[in-house]
């Protein structure tokens, strides 16, 4: 663990949610315990996002920008320096990435059919992991109740969950939910986007940087289609969204999206899920993805990082092929907690893999700052790709 870095900082940011309710303050302390990255390396390439995101100064020195070609080869080198968090969970991951080449090695053989494995583990609500380490909710369990939190001028909703989550040993999980306005009146389905909390943030600091409101006016405008976003409240330390002993997150996650398939007019289908996170749910949303290829087509994280995943992206590589990929990542430039040049390196590794990946590197560090200056845009990202994977428009 020589080089790893604790520093933690404290940021207090007030929420105003509704008129009847008093002013709050909440807390997030900046820290990724062992995940912390231990300095700053050599040149960052950036790859470019896609022409609508807007692309705000300072960028890169021009001279970098010639690199970004780099990172879309399977041999690129990480960003160095480099220490591994957990030498026992990318052996893990290795082994598990061989045992899923094995699989569709078989596939590819006619041994396999991998459109009937797709069906077997996507199956809408009874769907499984890749990895086979989550066995997901019982489909007799009860249904939590959602509580009505606060509805806006545009008619949009903000509800509340909480139920006792197997994956978690019985404790509580709870989640808020995003429901566009006309939700209550009409037959429609919707897809969903899922967002993973940072370390010790609550649920509604998406709320706080404005999600609803930017959710609002993006289907307003119709550049992203209807969506239900269901904010899903993290539990203590940096748990990382992993599955870790009787500490089982990456199961919570999976656990609240059948829920919520159970529970509201979804669309249950793969092709209908994103998921994204900040920071520590950054790691959450891609490793949840990447894990679970048959659950979700679209990802981002928000300054996130990467540790381990590498071996993941790679052993999904056929099913992104098939099936398709979307996803943004981005860090900040003088991010000292995830290092930001990690993802310009990692959409390389996704873009190898077969899958539709952009990245970059924006100015600002690793706070909520940071997200709410680019909420927006990486509403609009995941909207269009859900749109887009919906109707069939991706690679395959």
């Amino acid at each position: 663990m020589q080089g790893l870095v604790f520093g933690v900082s404290v940021r207090s940011i007030t929420w105003m949610p509704t008129a009847r309710r008093a002013h709050r303050t909440q807390l997030w302390l900046e820290s990724l315990g062992e995940w912390t990255w231990p300095g700053q390396g050599g040149p960052a390439a950036e790859v470019l996002p896609p022409p609508w995101v807007p692309a705000l100064p300072p960028r890169l020195e021009p001279s970098l920008a010639g690199a970004a070609a780099s990172t879309a080869s399977a041999g690129v080198a990480r960003p160095a320096p480099w220490q591994p968090a957990r030498t026992r969970s990318v052996l893990i991951a290795g082994l598990l990435s061989a045992l899923a080449s094995v699989c569709v090695a078989l596939a590819l053989h006619g041994q396999l059919d991998l459109q009937r494995v797709a069906a077997l583990w996507d199956g809408g609500s009874s769907a499984q992991p890749r990895s086979a380490r989550v066995t997901g909710i019982s489909p007799t369990q009860a249904l939590p109740t959602l509580a009505p939190v606060s509805e806006d001028a545009a008619g949009s909703a903000i509800d509340r969950a909480s139920y006792s989550s197997p994956a978690l040993g019985g404790q509580s999980g709870s989640f808020l939910v995003y429901l566009p306005a006309g939700y209550a009146s009409t037959v429609a389905h919707y897809p969903v986007l899922y967002l993973l909390t940072g370390n010790t943030q609550s649920d509604s600091a998406f709320l706080q940087v404005g999600l609803q409101g930017q959710l609002d006016r993006l289907i307003a405008a119709h550049a992203i289609p209807p969506l239900i976003a269901v904010m899903i409240q993290g539990g203590p330390g940096g748990n990382n969204w992993r599955d870790e002993g009787a500490q089982r997150y990456e199961g919570y996650v999976l656990e609240v999206q059948q829920l919520i398939d159970r529970m509201l007019a979804t669309i249950p289908a793969r092709d209908a899920r994103a998921i994204a996170g900040d920071s520590m749910g950054g790691y959450g949303a891609m490793n949840t993805a990447l894990s679970n290829p048959y659950r979700f087509g679209v990802v981002e994280s928000w300054i996130g990082f990467f540790n381990g995943l590498e071996g993941d992206a790679r052993a999904d590589g056929p099913i992104f092929r098939r099936l398709g990929m979307r996803a943004f990542v981005y860090g900040g430039e003088s991010d000292h907690i995830a290092n930001p040049e990690e993802d310009p390196w990692f959409a390389g590794v996704l873009r190898a893999a077969g899958a539709d990946a952009h990245s970059a590197i924006y100015p600002g560090g690793h706070s909520l700052e940071t997200v709410e200056a680019h909420l927006a845009d990486m509403l609009a990202f995941a909207g269009r790709s859900l749109r887009e994977e919906m109707r069939g428009d991706g690679a395959r």
